[in-house]
Order: structure tokens, then C-alpha cells, then sequence
């Protein structure tokens, strides 16, 4: 249980330092990932006005109760949020990988909405 929550205060610390260089505008959003144990989530959010443009999560109807393994749940996540922010306009984002390191689930989703259309 200690070591979670020292986990978690360290993902927290890791992230305020990242946002303080990371942020999103109208032109250019932000592309936030947030992992759970079950979960992932994405937004992109543009930070001038404090607005989620877009969010996709493993709990939406599209890309719920899919088999295959979180990995590949992430992938169909990052396509499916690539092709809405391509209808929506949106080309160029700002990666914010929230303190996660940048492999497994984080990754695959950043290499789906990347081959789906996004530039970051």
C-alpha cells in the first residue's frame, strides 16, 4: 500500500515538472494520457481556454469490452481519437505523457493516433 501511494507521488512530481513546459493552444492542443490499472484515457485539451476538445477512454461504447490485451485496447484508443481529431480539424498536438514513462500502453497509443494522422 506505502508503495503505491510513493508511486504515485512520484508520477504527480514527474508531471507538474512536464506541464510546466507543456502546454496546449488553440492551433496546437495538448494531447493528455492518464492510465489507470484497468483503464486509458485521452484528452485533447486546449489550455488557453481551459477546454476539452476531444476525450476517447477504454470506457467509451466504441472500444469497450474489445478482446485482445490492454495494449492493444491502448492502439484502438489512439486510432480511434486520431481519426475524431482529423474530422474535428485538429492536425498538430502536443504530447503530455502525464509522468508515465513512455513505453508500453502510452506508447502504443502515441504510435496509433501518430499512423492515424496526428503530427507530434
Amino acid at each position: 500500500m506505502i508503495n503505491a501511494a510513493v508511486k504515485r507521488i512520484g508520477r504527480k512530481g514527474r508531471h507538474t515538472r512536464i506541464r510546466k513546459h507543456v502546454s496546449g493552444t488553440a492551433t496546437k492542443p495538448r494531447l493528455c494520457v492518464f492510465r489507470s490499472l484497468k483503464n486509458i484515457y485521452a484528452q485533447i485539451i486546449d489550455d488557453t481556454e481551459g477546454k476539452t476538445l476531444l476525450s476517447m477512454s477504454s470506457l467509451n461504447p466504441e472500444t469497450k469490452n474489445r478482446p485482445g490485451s490492454k495494449t492493444e485496447e491502448a492502439k484502438l484508443i489512439g486510432e480511434a481519437l486520431g481519426k475524431k481529431a482529423l474530422d474535428q480539424g485538429i492536425t498538430n498536438v502536443v504530447f503530455d505523457r502525464a509522468g508515465y514513462k513512455y513505453h508500453g500502453r502510452v506508447k502504443a497509443l502515441a504510435d496509433a493516433s501518430r499512423e492515424a494522422g496526428l503530427k507530434f
